[in-house]
């Protein structure tokens, strides 16, 4: 039962292993759907087409399709054509992905103009780093007023609580208009889609900051300005740290819808030429990269933000 303690800090073995296995165990079932032939495989692949003509090894058909063609070449006395189980082609088996992870930065593009994958990488993170800064510069400081001050608040929250429910896709004809067919609109996206988000998320961080500390900051006399730089913003760092951690993940939420306003590019663009040619080994790859990268950000971010605020003692997962 200590594994179900309320509220109870882990041991760093424990969090290692339950770590470990909240990846391993969405893998063990990828590799038993893909590699045991009885769990689904509904479809065969030829290994000897037979007497059928338009069978081709490798070539995947269904499995009524296939006893149908055996039948016919039963009764035709030719050649019954020979397959085994498979999955279809767009739930490639784990030895392929990772096969994938190595050969996509190696393989050149099918087309000339396309970019490689390290390339496609580079400009999606440039994409979302400009759209997370942007946001951040404005929204982080109207968030800690709006959290500190009630007429500001009044005045910002609502309009802001109103666009919020308003998807950020919707602005990417806009966008294009504006800002042209190239990076402009999908930076826009980004930050339409994260910044109302943070002026909410952060006035409402700041609003849990004990207010016994502003009522002493103004007893002693402390200006408005002070208020804010030497009690406000010091009180709420470790915890607004955190929130631009979440919010970080949400900008690359709305990555994938960015890139495909105005011309695709990135990551996107890889992804969806990859897909054109059926090589989803590449697809798969691509977007557990995108996982890869958001973790190990994270990750740092989370390691910085232990020797950034080392009294910081909010229970680990």
């Amino acid at each position: 039962m200590r594994w179900f303690a309320v509220r109870k800090e882990l041991s760093p073995r424990a969090r290692f292993v339950l770590g470990i296995g909240s990846f391993m165990l969405p893998l063990l079932v990828w590799c038993i759907v893909s590699y045991v032939p009885f769990v689904w495989h509904p479809l065969l692949q030829i290994s000897d087409p037979g007497g059928v003509d338009y069978f081709q090894n490798g070539m995947l058909v269904d499995k009524a399709t296939f006893a149908n063609e055996t039948q016919n070449m039963v009764a035709a006395h030719k050649p019954v054509p020979v397959g085994t189980p498979s999955n279809p082609v767009y739930l490639p088996a784990p030895h392929k992905v990772f096969e994938a992870f190595y050969t996509a930065f190696t393989t050149k593009p099918e087309a000339r103009d396309m970019p490689w994958l390290h390339e496609s990488l580079w400009h999606s993170i440039q994409v979302i780093f400009w759209g997370f800064v942007i946001s951040s510069v404005f929204g982080v400081p109207l968030g800690i007023v709006c959290g500190t001050y009630s007429a500001p608040a009044r005045l910002i929250e609502p309009f802001t609580e109103f666009f919020r429910y308003l998807p950020a896709p919707a602005f990417g004809a806009l966008a294009v208009a504006i800002l042209g067919i190239y990076d402009g609109p999908k930076i826009a996206i980004i930050v339409i889609g994260t910044f109302f988000q943070q002026v909410l998320i952060i006035a409402n961080t700041t609003r849990k900051l004990d207010y016994a500390l502003l009522e002493a900051a103004l007893t002693l006399g402390t200006k408005r300005l002070k208020l804010l730089t030497r009690v406000v913003i010091p009180g709420v760092l470790p915890d607004l740290y955190r929130d631009q951690r979440i919010l970080l993940g949400w900008a690359w939420t709305y990555l994938i819808v960015a890139e495909l306003v105005g011309t695709s590019s990135g990551i996107t663009f890889f992804i969806t030429q990859q897909a054109r040619y059926e090589h989803f080994e590449n697809v798969y790859a691509a977007i557990a990269m995108i996982g890869i990268i958001g973790l190990g950000t994270d990750l740092v971010l989370a390691w910085l933000g232990k020797k950034l605020f080392p009294w910081d003692r909010t229970l680990k997962a």
